[in-house]
């Protein structure tokens, strides 16, 4: 369903622009990505919304049947993209999963500020984006994806979760829609 309506109390959530992630090959120039991601952070900004800026700092614990990359990531690799332009009053919200919300304090930051809604972005589309959107469903908010500030390194993967996946679990729309929501204060209570 496309965006219609972003609640009073919406934060915007940005995933995994971290200087590793944006350096894998992807769908789309993960800069233009960026860009998109920055332009909805300085909208929220602007109306004193909460921004979140989550990154991914190592894999979740237990045993994995997935080949990692042999060797240690580089030392910014977690580091946020400065594309970003975080502020001190941003939210940081470091993962060790796909999602942002399993084992970290994410709803508890939410729930303090009173969010009802979250908008997402971020890499990659399937998996840290799609993972987030589904628990954020689960835990009751209403979810918009931000659909040209989402991109995966596979094609098929990231339509599926756009197309399919996004539609079912709530509103989706494009950076330039969801500010002009934003604009028009076309919030529901």
């Amino acid at each position: 369903m496309p965006a219609t309506a972003l609640d009073t109390t919406t934060a915007l959530v940005l995933i995994d622009f971290q200087k590793g992630i944006t350096a894998l090959p992807c769908v789309h120039p993960t800069d233009e990505i960026v860009a998109r991601a920055a332009r909805l952070a300085a909208a929220f900004r602007a109306r004193d919304l909460p921004v979140v800026l989550v990154n991914v700092t190592g894999a979740a614990p237990g045993r994995t049947q997935i080949a990692r990359p042999a060797g240690t990531p580089p030392a910014d690799w977690a580091e946020l993209v400065p594309g970003l332009g975080r502020r001190p009053g941003d939210i940081l919200i470091s993962k060790r999963r796909w999602g942002a919300f399993h084992g970290t304090g994410l709803d508890e930051e939410l729930r303090r500020r009173g969010v009802t809604q979250v908008v997402l972005g971020g890499i990659a589309t399937s998996m840290g984006v799609e993972s987030t959107a589904r628990a954020a469903h689960e835990h009751g908010y209403h979810v918009t994806v931000a659909t040209d500030a989402v991109t995966d390194p596979d094609a098929e993967a990231h339509h599926r979760a756009v197309e399919k996946i996004f539609p079912r679990l709530g509103e989706t729309g494009s950076v330039d829609a969801i500010i002009a929501l934003l604009e028009q204060g076309g919030a529901r209570g």
